[in-house]
């Protein structure tokens, strides 16, 4: 028995062809860009499709995501913005000064 695909927002994947995308075969790129993009029924859709484990292994090796994605993880996940690597990657490469 196959499970249900999850139901996201589109507007999360506007510059992708939604009708086409393979939610299994591109699971890494769905739960990076439903973190990023996403609102709460969203992430739980996610975390409900692919399962906490996957979703704490694909957030974690991410190369980018925004820090409020990064903080609500930890806040989900129970552990701390060190174990993400865009988040030691941003510390190691700090931007300029912003205004």
């Amino acid at each position: 028995m196959e499970k249900p695909k999850p139901v996201f927002n589109k507007r999360i994947f506007w510059d992708v062809d939604f009708d086409k995308l393979d939610f299994d075969l591109r699971a890494r790129f769905v739960i990076e860009r439903v973190f990023e993009r996403g609102d709460v029924e969203d992430i739980r859709q996610c975390r409900r499709y692919y399962g906490d484990e996957k979703v704490k292994e694909a957030l974690t090796q991410a190369k980018w995501l925004p820090l409020k994605s990064i903080y609500l993880a930890c806040a989900i996940f129970e552990n701390s913005p060190e174990d993400y690597r865009c988040y030691i990657l941003a510390q190691s490469n700090p931007l300029h000064f912003q205004y």
